[in-house]
């Protein structure tokens, strides 16, 4: 029996950065994200975000890829948004993620930071830390 534990940080955003995932329907959001992934077989440790983007920490499966995964909890999550009718507009997310390995010495760390979402975008906005992180890895583009 094989043993797998890869852990990926990812995040997600609305399209173009509405603010759609506002404090009084956030929650029922990532609390239907995580119904639907585990009737998927997709483990979600934590979830949490603001309100234009979402962080998750996820453990891959033997056979699950990042993309897989994200194109589960996105496609499904507009799908239900939208017939729910919890936004005024079309909701959609942004079609592009980020995600990144995780160390197993990092996990608290970033348990905290996911969190802690609120409390962190009050003192840095999105775009700053997405700046921050592109130049911090020395990346091309990230959820532009």
């Amino acid at each position: 029996m094989s043993y797998i534990k890869v852990w990926v940080h990812c995040v997600w955003t609305t399209n173009k950065r509405i603010p759609f995932l506002r404090d009084e329907i956030r929650a029922d959001i990532i609390q239907h994200i995580l119904d639907n992934a585990r009737i998927k077989g997709i483990y979600i440790d934590h979830i949490n975000g603001y309100q234009e983007h979402l962080h998750a920490l996820i453990s891959l499966g033997g056979k699950q890829t990042i993309s897989e995964i994200m194109q589960k909890i996105k496609g499904e999550c507009s799908f239900w948004i939208n017939k729910n009718k919890l936004t005024r507009t079309k909701f959609e997310w942004q079609d592009d993620f980020y995600a990144v390995s995780i160390g197993i010495s990092q996990l608290d760390n970033l348990r905290n930071y996911i969190r802690n979402q609120n409390q962190h975008h009050k003192k840095v906005d999105f775009q700053e830390e997405l700046d921050s992180i592109i130049k911090e890895y020395g990346l091309q583009k990230i959820l532009d």
